[in-house]
């Protein structure tokens, strides 16, 4: 039992990153409906938080019962982590070339690596380092290089972004000595919630919903939005954590530009260049190595 739970812990890792790599779908059509990217953030999160509040009464009701001492560590998981880091991540996007911007995000296994071994002891073996030297190569090359455009600012919220990614694995991984993956996934996205009406501009969200010319339709979409880049995802990494180490898991949910890049081959009809496809063998090569006998311990 306790070795197929380490089986199921990666492959619920690497299914968070397939879903993640399906955001661009969403957040183009969203961009089509003038809300601005930290309204897109609004939606999502406020619609996910309601999700697994919903999800939390049906398989665990007593999970809402949380320890006093704890809201600082949600207030970092809400705050710190999903807020902070999809706020950075949707801003850096907006002054900085897409691809820069997703190479700085992808800096997430670094900061976790490092994190963990301060906060978790864990070791940094040659297995490891080679599968983050492997990935963080295959996301430079899947998502290009390009110089244009790039300013302090971009910057430091490209890195912010890394950061904050990064913190959900640490910060994720203590709260689940204390609660279930639906109290920690719930309280999460509640903070989360919170902040986001706090910088959203609400008014203006709301009268972009009212005059959307088919309002139902516009939510339903919202409603899916939810459920496929930040519910599932989000659950599946959350439980994941439970047997996978942090700085494991951050490697392996590099898979998402990797599906990133093949969704825009798919549905946008972007090209696929000899050094994206060289980065995808690249992050499938630190998956595999990080996924054999040896490497898994």
């Amino acid at each position: 039992m306790e070795k197929m739970k380490h089986k199921i812990g990666p492959a619920l890792i690497i299914l968070a990153g397939c879903f993640w790599g399906s955001m661009g779908i969403f957040v183009r059509r969203l961009s089509a409906f003038c809300f601005d990217s930290v309204q897109i953030v609004s939606i999502r999160v406020t619609l996910a938080a309601l999700f697994f509040c919903l999800l939390l009464v049906v398989v665990d009701r007593s999970g809402f019962r949380i320890s006093p001492h704890d809201l600082p560590l949600f207030f970092g998981l809400g705050f710190g982590s999903i807020l902070f880091f999809t706020v950075c991540y949707f801003s850096a996007i907006a002054i900085m070339p897409l691809s820069t911007a997703a190479i700085l995000l992808y800096t997430s296994p670094i900061w976790i690596m490092l994190m963990s071994a301060v906060f978790f002891h864990e070791k940094l073996n040659g297995r490891k380092l080679l599968a983050l030297a492997l990935a963080f190569a295959g996301c430079v090359l899947v998502s290009g290089i390009s110089g244009e455009k790039i300013t302090l600012t971009g910057l430091l919220l490209g890195l912010g972004s890394g950061i904050g990614y990064g913190l959900y694995s640490i910060l994720g991984t203590i709260a689940l000595r204390r609660y279930s993956p639906y109290a920690v996934t719930a309280y999460t996205f509640l903070f989360a919630a919170i902040g986001s009406w706090l910088i959203c501009r609400p008014a203006d969200m709301i009268s972009k919903f009212a005059g959307a010319p088919d309002r139902t339709g516009l939510l339903l979409f919202c409603c899916l939005t939810a459920l496929v880049t930040a519910v599932i995802p989000f659950l599946a990494y959350t439980l994941g954590l439970r047997s996978v180490e942090a700085s494991r898991a951050g490697v392996l949910a590099t898979i998402e530009p990797m599906v990133a890049t093949l969704i825009g081959i798919l549905f946008f009809h972007e090209p696929l260049t000899l050094l994206s496809g060289l980065g995808i063998m690249l992050i499938l090569a630190a998956v595999i190595v990080l996924n054999s006998p040896s490497g898994s311990n």
